[in-house]
């Protein structure tokens, strides 16, 4: 899967997209950029498209329009968001009440908790502490004989 990398114009025009609020966070994602409140990502940017979360309700309406369609990569698109128009992209005024929208649905939903995981250096996958037997001393084989082998990504999640 190649995961397309977004121009210094679209981040910037992403950026734009994003309301002032100290309460959002825009961070980072697999060489993209997604804006997040309360953890959970409401906007999301993948090479030049532009994505919302929305209710079903909200996400069906849109996709009414022409020109939306599914965000992320064609071989997994992300449940519940919804690619924008790219007219609708370029222009912040644009989005505003859809924007809005999601913004309102993604801060209602469950607080994320952060991750642990980096904060404590972690370098296994969850997998394998998943599997992590207290009993096990390194160099020696798993309890009960049977080694796991570490999980695959398709791309670098640190």
């Amino acid at each position: 899967m190649e995961i397309p990398k977004p121009t210094d114009q679209d981040k910037t025009v992403f950026r734009a997209l994003v309301p002032d609020r100290p309460d959002l966070v825009i961070k980072p994602m697999f060489g993209n950029l997604g804006a997040y409140v309360n953890g959970n990502m409401f906007m999301g940017l993948f090479g030049s498209s532009v994505g919302l979360k929305l209710s079903d309700a909200d996400r069906q309406s849109l996709l009414a329009v022409e020109g939306t369609g599914p965000f992320g990569p064609p071989e997994r698109p992300m449940a519940a968001y919804v690619s924008l128009p790219e007219a609708w992209a370029k222009a912040v005024e644009a989005i505003g009440s859809v924007g809005r929208r999601s913004l309102s649905f993604v801060a209602a939903l469950v607080r994320r908790p952060k991750s642990t995981r980096r904060a404590l250096g972690a370098t296994s996958s969850p997998q394998e502490e998943a599997s992590f037997d207290p009993g096990q001393e390194q160099g020696k084989e798993p309890v009960g004989g049977l080694a796991q082998e570490p999980l695959e990504l398709p791309w670098d999640m640190s």
